[in-house]
């Protein structure tokens, strides 16, 4: 009696693993055949104290899930699938339900500090098959450099990372604005992007957070004198974003869930930070805080 139950348990395990596997390679009835979509990404950043940040960008391709219920996928190893696309091997099964596009971007190299407090450029734009976007996968090349006080430093990827950064989605994060028009905003972070080592070698280890500006909440200000240098960081016990005010002083930060958040503006060439707390936000409204006047 007991090998009769150990036996029904391995058949029922196996059968669970199939269905796992099955479900990521084949589609059956589950393709939906509605034509196609038009996708549009913005490119913006959460800036931090450089001169300058350059990001030499290849390729950006999504992997739309053009099932009916793209829940069957959730299951799938994303992560190997960016990787088998990095080296050019095939889908285990031509009818997949799982299907990549390239959005053929304008490579070449962003001058990414002039995308900021409320800033951003048309990353792409394309047709593609209809369903849900499940993966963004973001190719970066070798020519990228960071300036520090006038100085330009090579930003070096690890030895061991991928040259690629996977954004993954559940299908439901973008915004249809038209009908068949998509869109959504990749906050380029460099304030976690870049990491500088002790022996004064700057690494790229690219992050992004992703956000529709209608279904989030802005903060916005004033930093006087602007010859503070001033940094803002946001945050509260979930999350953290940062800005660097324009030459008049003026800041937003964008893509903040709901909340109440901190703003800590750290000052720079004598002059004293400050700390605003209980900034209350809501979608898709933005938080005003006016003028916020540093002194020595």
């Amino acid at each position: 009696m007991k090998k009769t139950n150990n036996l029904l348990l391995v058949t029922a395990l196996l059968a669970f693993v199939t269905i796992l596997v099955s479900s990521c390679s084949k589609n059956g009835s589950t393709e939906n055949p509605l034509g196609q979509q038009t996708v549009s990404l913005y490119l913006t950043d959460a800036p931090v104290a450089y001169d300058q940040v350059l990001i030499d960008i290849k390729s950006v391709k999504i992997l739309v899930d053009t099932s009916k219920n793209t829940r069957v996928n959730d299951t799938c190893d994303f992560d190997r699938m960016g990787d088998d696309d990095h080296r050019g091997l095939p889908r285990p099964n031509k009818d997949s339900s799982l299907v990549w596009q390239d959005l053929n971007i304008s490579a070449g190299i962003y001058d990414i500090l002039k995308l900021r407090n409320g800033v951003d450029t048309l990353l792409a734009n394309k047709t593609v098959i209809n369903g849900k976007v499940r993966l963004i996968k973001i190719e970066f090349g070798t020519n990228n450099s960071v300036v520090v006080d006038s100085v330009s430093y090579p930003l070096n990827i690890p030895v061991n990372a991928e040259g690629y950064v996977l954004i993954k989605l559940k299908g439901h994060e973008m915004e249809e604005y038209l009908p068949r028009k998509h869109r959504l905003w990749l906050d380029f972070d460099l304030g976690r992007s870049i990491v500088k080592e002790r022996n004064g070698v700057y690494y790229l280890k690219p992050f992004f957070r992703y956000f529709v500006e209608k279904n989030s909440a802005s903060i916005s200000g004033k930093i006087i004198p602007f010859n503070a240098s001033p940094l803002i960081t946001v945050y509260n016990e979930k999350d953290t974003a940062y800005a660097v005010p324009n030459p008049d002083g003026r800041f937003k930060v964008r893509g903040l869930a709901d909340g109440t958040y901190s703003v800590e503006v750290k000052g720079h060439n004598g002059y004293i930070g400050k700390t605003i707390t209980g900034v209350v936000v809501a979608k898709p409204k933005e938080t005003e805080l006016g003028a916020i006047t540093l002194v020595k």
